[in-house]
């Protein structure tokens, strides 16, 4: 075949053009999928942290918000509770909480950054059931021994007012005390610490 009389400038400027019309189609194929890996404005903010106000919460009562689709429970503890704390160490599979199930400022007898309250994500360890949080001293079903905390009607798990679990029970960890830190004396931003977001 003979290469005479093709013009060598019009074949590049052809080709050229055709890899630039070929990189565009291939742009505004890849942008749109690449787009779509991004966390929707819902996604992201079901993700965020979430502020609670614990200012009305009286002594012994408990609070419920949702982050990340799950439940987190902030209880305010009464003197006796925290007193009570470390008389169940030795009834506790993991009292000195060394199963990394909260941050590291919240690895303390009462798990938490401010002993009167307690932070932790309501989900049972053992299978993803959320317990019950029953506050009252000795009653029938759970023994003369409890002195208050969380019970899994799901498997009997129990937990107390620190989320540490008890041994003898299903579950094999404490309940998880998520990131957070105070904003306030009566305002805590739930999934983020000092150190950023969780």
């Amino acid at each position: 075949m003979s290469t005479e009389g093709v013009d060598k400038g019009r074949r590049r400027f052809l080709t050229a053009a055709a890899s630039v019309v070929g990189g565009v189609g291939v742009a505004t194929t890849v942008v749109p999928f690449v787009l779509t890996m991004k966390p929707s404005a819902r996604a992201a903010a079901a993700g965020a942290p979430v502020e609670v106000d614990v200012s009305k919460l009286e002594l012994g009562q408990m609070v419920t918000v949702e982050w990340r689709g799950k439940p987190v429970w902030v209880v305010r503890r009464t003197e006796q509770n925290l007193k009570d704390l470390p008389t169940l160490d030795g009834t506790l599979k993991d009292p000195a909480g060394d199963i990394i199930q909260q941050p590291e400022y919240a690895k303390n007898g009462t798990r938490s950054l401010k002993a009167e309250y307690l932070i932790l994500v309501g989900i049972c360890t053992h299978l993803g059931c959320s317990p019950t949080y029953r506050p009252d001293i000795a009653p029938a079903d759970l023994g003369i021994e409890w002195k208050g905390g969380f019970f899994c009607p799901c498997h009997g798990s129990k937990f107390d007012l620190a989320g540490r679990v008890f041994n003898g029970v299903p579950a094999p960890k404490n309940l998880e005390v998520p990131r957070h830190k105070y904003l306030s004396d009566s305002r805590i931003l739930i999934g983020e610490d000092e150190q950023g977001a969780a």
